[in-house]
């Protein structure tokens, strides 16, 4: 392999791999000796490593790993303050798929499903783009209605609503069924 094409090829895996990476792991994806592998990843950091770049490659844990200069770091702490990249919560992950699976609908209806207010979470999902607020439903209070985003089929990668897996019934064992079906009040089933 060229090693113009082959340090390349070192620098996007860094880019990519959120851990750090090992020299035998790059060894699988670049047909090359170790030693030369070494070498390549050498000249890469002296490339990065000046005032005019923003990125560096660290050896961290036994493996190498593309980071950002030290020095940037209050400049991107003030631009991501508010950073809406992380995993969602198990709160955040039932309101979405509610809203997923029962769309258009209004926090009152949230609220039903789940059993608990849902003020906070439906703020941190319009803030990262995953629903947005369609309209206002007529009536009382005029509620504001509630649907997924284009985002929300990047983040779970689906290429429409359709793609959704079918909700399951739930599933009940021999003394649940047994309860449900002796309670004297009615069970709305989701």
């Amino acid at each position: 392999m060229d090693p113009i094409k082959a340090k390349a090829l070192i620098e996007a895996v860094l880019f990519l791999h959120e851990e750090p990476v090992k020299l035998s792991q790059l060894g699988r994806v670049i047909p090359l000796p170790p030693e030369q592998i070494a070498k390549l990843l050498e000249e890469l950091k002296a490339e990065l490593n000046c005032p005019a770049r923003g990125l560096r490659i660290f050896e961290r844990a036994g493996g190498y790993q593309v980071g950002t200069r030290p020095d940037l770091a209050p400049y991107l702490e003030e631009l991501f303050a508010d950073d809406t990249t992380g995993k969602l919560s198990s709160a955040a992950l039932e309101t979405l798929a509610i809203i997923a699976y029962r769309q258009p609908i209004i926090r009152v209806e949230i609220e039903s499903i789940r059993g608990v207010k849902c003020d906070h979470v439906l703020d941190n999902l319009l803030r990262r783009k995953l629903i947005r607020i369609t309209g206002r439903k007529p009536g009382p209070g005029r509620p504001f209605i509630y649907r997924t985003t284009p985002e929300f089929l990047k983040y779970f990668g689906l290429p429409d609503l359709s793609s959704l897996p079918p909700l399951e019934s739930p599933t009940y064992n021999k003394t649940e069924k047994e309860e449900v079906q002796n309670s004297e009040e009615p069970v709305e089933r989701i």
